[in-house]
């Protein structure tokens, strides 16, 4: 099958997914077949200059020290570049190594905004800046009639960042955030809070599938509670685990997804191939796998492996991609080399059809 390579030499590329729990499984698996789909379709048209390209996988298991170990090891065996990484606690740990060790990072799918702490040459990002992204949804709740809007939050960085990004944007247009600290209370205890706070909509800056899935059945079982929206900035709902747990609990609870309106011609095709080899309609984390292969490629065929030469060219990718043509550049704010127009959704289930998702609001 390989025969039209100069030598047996691969060229390699460390991919970091969250495959084990605690990590979220049902992304880790939606972003490694993207991920393994666009390293195949590479090889079928000849590889990187005549090598195949491989994936050296580690399972990050949700967990920043195991992926830093995971960036010093897969630096060791002579990764040309690393690809990957859903949570973004665990993405800024894998980007802070590698920004360390001058190796090559394209994120897929980590949105916090301080992917790394000064500004890095090293590591680019496919997936929107969470500022952007949780912007757009605050828009979407003040249009939707939400200027009431509590949390149920647990500790971490992300879910912090992202309170104070719904804060800042919220405050000025007269809306109002009220943090509820999910380490003090259980989810029946969250109906009483957000009864007294006369709060309209709940966000879920919580774990899946607990408490997430506990929380949304006991405000749905509480009469006082029937009008009030539940949303998932975060996008817990994509996933058909979701529905399953859930049931027709699981719809009308919007959140952020990164797919335009329409898929290109490409996007369309890969889609139809995912699909086949998930059993299940696949999720955007799986087309942002795919798109950071896209890239890498073209970067390596251009560049060759050299890593130094890699980073050094992220400016001036321009590659079509499954959702549009990505390309990077400096953002306020953003250390990282960002695409500045992934595309963004805010989505639900629809109550009619589950299975279905109705697109809410699209930047």
């Amino acid at each position: 099958m390989n025969t039209y390579y100069a030598d047996g030499s691969s060229v390699q590329i460390g991919a970091l997914v969250p495959l084990t729990r605690p990590g979220w499984v049902e992304a880790g698996q939606h972003l490694l077949a993207g991920l393994e789909l666009a390293v195949r379709e590479v090889n079928e048209a000849g590889g990187i200059v005549g090598r195949p390209l491989e994936l050296v996988v580690r399972d990050t298991a949700a967990d920043p020290q195991r992926a830093a170990a995971a960036v010093d090891e897969l630096a060791h065996l002579g990764v040309a570049a690393l690809a990957g990484e859903y949570h973004s606690v665990v993405a800024r740990a894998a980007a802070a190594r590698a920004d360390a060790l001058g190796l090559p990072f394209l994120c897929s799918s980590a949105v916090v905004d301080a992917l790394t702490e000064q500004p890095t040459e090293w590591v680019a990002r496919l997936a929107p800046a969470q500022s952007r992204g949780w912007q757009i949804y605050a828009d979407f709740l003040l249009s939707a009639g939400h200027s009431r809007i509590a949390v149920a939050a647990e500790p971490s960085v992300y879910w912090a960042s992202g309170i104070r990004i719904l804060r800042d944007h919220l405050a000025p247009r007269g809306g109002t955030v009220v943090e509820l600290d999910m380490r003090a209370l259980a989810p029946t205890a969250v109906c009483d809070e957000l009864v007294d706070n006369r709060a309209t909509a709940l966000l879920l800056l919580v774990g899946h599938p607990e408490p997430a899935v506990s929380i949304v059945k006991s405000v749905r079982r509480d009469q006082r509670l029937a009008g009030i929206m539940m949303g998932a900035p975060a996008g817990q709902p994509e996933f058909a685990e979701w529905a399953t747990l859930l049931g027709d609990d699981s719809a009308a609870i919007p959140f952020l997804r990164y797919l335009p309106e329409r898929l290109s011609p490409l996007g369309a095709r890969v889609e139809t191939v995912l699909r086949e080899r998930l059993g299940e309609a696949p999720c955007f984390v799986a087309f942002e796998g795919y798109d950071t292969v896209a890239v890498l490629a073209d970067v390596l065929r251009t560049q060759g492996a050299d890593r130094a030469r890699t980073a050094e060219y992220w400016p001036r990718v321009a590659v079509e991609g499954t959702r549009g043509q990505i390309q990077f550049s400096r953002m306020p704010g953003i250390s990282v080399w960002q695409w500045a127009r992934t595309p963004i959704q805010v989505v639900d289930r629809d109550p009619a059809e589950p299975d279905r998702f109705r697109i809410l609001h699209a930047d």
